[in-house]
């Protein structure tokens, strides 16, 4: 049985549901989603929210019914709240401003590397060695923060590069003479 999937969300009086068949549409402060709900969970409306309940027990229908709640939760939190990810510029030199909505990022190449912000994301730097990515979908700010890293990577020998927040670099020892 799946333990998340038991739960049931709290759907914020801030945020408005409505079932078309297995599709939930939600809108919040934040904007709206859709999410389509697999035929092999029925979606049930509560009090407080809504509870998602599996059509038989076979694995396959297990692992989405927890997948399913996950989900839908973090829309739910996501048009509410907002999610955000902080980030680091680690390096002598290293650091980052945003113009409009372009993010131009110097990493120790030859070129500033610019960035152009999707609709409904904000990148703000309150300090030119941090980054902070701020939007409603979770997977839409962490594949950000996936393509920002990307650029520079940190390095194990000195820590340089784009570190995420509570994120370890393990150290590796240097060259011994």
């Amino acid at each position: 049985m799946s333990r998340v999937g038991k739960n049931e969300i709290i759907v914020p009086a801030s945020v408005s549901l409505t079932q078309n068949g297995n599709e939930l549409v939600l809108k919040g402060k934040l904007g709206g989603q859709s999410y389509t709900v697999p035929e092999c969970i029925t979606i049930e409306k509560t009090n407080s929210g809504i509870r998602f309940t599996p059509v038989n027990e076979t694995l396959a229908v297990r692992t989405l019914w927890g997948t399913t709640q996950r989900n839908v939760a973090n829309i739910v939190k996501g048009l509410d709240q907002g999610f955000t990810v902080n980030m680091e510029l680690n390096g002598v030199g290293y650091r980052a401003s945003v113009a409009g909505n372009k993010l131009t990022m110097q990493l120790g190449f030859s070129h500033d590397i610019v960035y152009d912000i999707p609709q409904g994301i904000t990148i703000k730097c309150e300090k030119p060695t941090s980054v902070a990515i701020t939007g409603p979908s979770k997977q839409q700010v962490g594949q950000i923060a996936a393509v920002l890293r990307s650029y520079r990577k940190p390095e194990p020998y000195k820590g340089k590069g784009l570190i995420r927040e509570n994120e370890f670099v393990i150290r590796k020892e240097g060259k011994k003479k």
